[in-house]
């Protein structure tokens, strides 16, 4: 089990899975709420010092991939254009959402230097 992380320096921005209704309510997402500045009611983009990826819809049913994959991709676009700041991204979509790491991690190949993968993803990128 990935130790919970509560605190992180300045410049450095938590990236957790969200639902596009923002609820924020369970896993990484809570935690965003309670330690990071996450605001309920946004379930997109940077909020205090972290960065919402929707992975569930509004009514809290996982995303296609597709549509994650169109998230993801805003995201590392983001990161790239912020190269001031350190993403530490969560497994997201591999909790509530309920896709494995093997789906997901795909999605993030060739991410910036300032984009931390959790330790979910190096195994299927080492396979990829």
């Amino acid at each position: 089990m990935a130790r919970q992380l509560t605190e992180l320096p300045p410049g450095h921005v938590f990236v957790f899975g969200s639902n596009l209704a923002g609820r924020h309510g369970k896993g990484a997402a809570w935690d965003a709420v309670r330690f990071f500045g996450a605001v309920r009611g946004r379930g997109i983009g940077m909020q205090g010092q972290s960065y919402a990826i929707p992975t569930k819809d509004e009514h809290l049913a996982p995303l296609s991939l597709d549509a994650i994959r169109k998230h993801v991709a805003v995201f590392l676009a983001f990161a790239r254009s912020n190269p001031h700041l350190y993403f530490e991204v969560t497994a997201i979509g591999c909790g509530l959402a309920g896709y494995a790491p093997g789906d997901i991690a795909p999605m993030f190949e060739d991410p910036p230097r300032n984009v931390q993968l959790p330790l979910e993803f190096y195994p299927v990128k080492a396979a990829s």
